[in-house]
């Protein structure tokens, strides 16, 4: 039998430290101590670890931008609306500045880790990457052997990261619109898309529902776990539905989850927002599109984009500058899928 090769996490634990620290020393990163990182490095020399090669950061202008867009099995889409509108203000971005852009799909799990990198990730011509929506539980030394320029996380994650990342602030954002709900009369409140181990996004939104009901004094959660993507959300629903009959609301992790939601009850005889009110998240396009149209939380998704191109230059320009995370704000859109309770109702 062949002998499997040392793994990240072995000279994690070998040298005691987390795999994120042992990522930046085996990289050569100026956040690590100068102890810390030659302790990794003889963790790495004992296991007979393949160290990555050294590169350094170009100091030059970035002239062709590389995205990486995560895409799940099955999607019957090229790209997810959500992220399209983020590649969409990257294009425009790029454009202002003369700079080339060059994307492609990485196929992510249920949870959104990493399965595959696309063959872009070997094009030499690349001078930095923007990746958008991947959770890089698994594959943060991978991503740096693999992608050596500079690089931006927009709404994906990396435990124990060096990267800049730009996300949305998903509690406050579930939390005000779960509040909305409550504010309109509605106690039993329900939610769909989300499971307790899933990507932090989806945890932060379901965070961001229990936190509201919390603080209203509501002590009735009624959640149903189920993927952001898939048939598993149309059962999911009419599950919930089924055994929950006393529930008035639906806040949906995002919109396509909404809209599953929406033909869940629809099939049962129960329509939006006579029979149920319904929030969902992200404000895609299709929400102002649907009927009822959707009362949905607000993502820039553009600027999203806009911003990963303007911190991959910035970071081209000063690579030991130390990373930050930009937390971008929303606001709830309200439509005509949420109907006010009364007292008699």
């Amino acid at each position: 039998m062949v002998p499997s090769r040392p793994k990240l996490q072995d000279v994690a634990d070998l040298a005691g430290v987390s795999i994120g620290t042992a990522s930046q020393a085996l990289n050569n990163k100026a956040s690590v101590l100068p102890e810390t990182r030659e302790r990794v490095l003889q963790a790495a020399q004992e296991l007979g670890y393949e160290l990555p090669a050294r590169t350094t950061t170009p100091e030059h202008a970035i002239s062709t931008l590389g995205v990486l867009v995560k895409i799940h099995p099955g999607q019957n889409i090229p790209i997810d609306p959500f992220y399209g509108a983020v590649l969409s203000g990257a294009e425009q971005e790029c454009k202002r500045r003369n700079i080339s852009l060059m994307y492609a799909s990485m196929p992510v799990d249920e949870l959104s880790n990493v399965i595959e990198w696309p063959p872009l990730v070997n094009d030499q011509q690349v001078d930095g990457w923007l990746i958008l929506g991947a959770f890089l539980q698994d594959a943060v030394l991978e991503l740096e052997q693999r992608l050596r320029q500079p690089i931006i996380l927009v709404d994906a994650y990396a435990p124990d990261s060096n990267y800049d990342i730009i996300v949305t602030d998903n509690v406050t954002g579930a939390y005000n619109a779960v509040t909305y709900l409550i504010d309109r009369g509605h106690r039993n409140i329900g939610l769909i898309g989300s499971t307790p181990d899933g990507s932090p996004s989806v945890r932060e939104r379901r965070q961001g529902y229990l936190k509201a009901l919390a603080e209203h004094g509501i002590e009735q959660a009624f959640i149903e776990d189920s993927p952001l993507h898939g048939p598993d959300v149309y059962t999911a629903a009419q599950t919930l539905f089924n055994r929950a009959p006393e529930i008035t609301a639906i806040f949906a992790c995002n919109d396509d989850v909404a809209i599953a939601v929406m033909r869940a009850g629809h099939d049962l005889g129960l329509r939006v927002p006579d029979d149920f009110s319904l929030v969902g998240f992200d404000d895609l396009t299709l929400a102002s599109e649907v009927i009822p149209p959707l009362t949905s939380v607000f993502v820039d998704q553009m600027l999203m984009g806009a911003l990963g191109v303007r911190q991959l230059l910035d970071r081209s320009e000063h690579p030991d500058r130390v990373p930050f995370t930009i937390t971008l704000g929303t606001r709830l859109i309200e439509r005509q899928s949420v109907r006010t309770l009364t007292n008699s109702s």
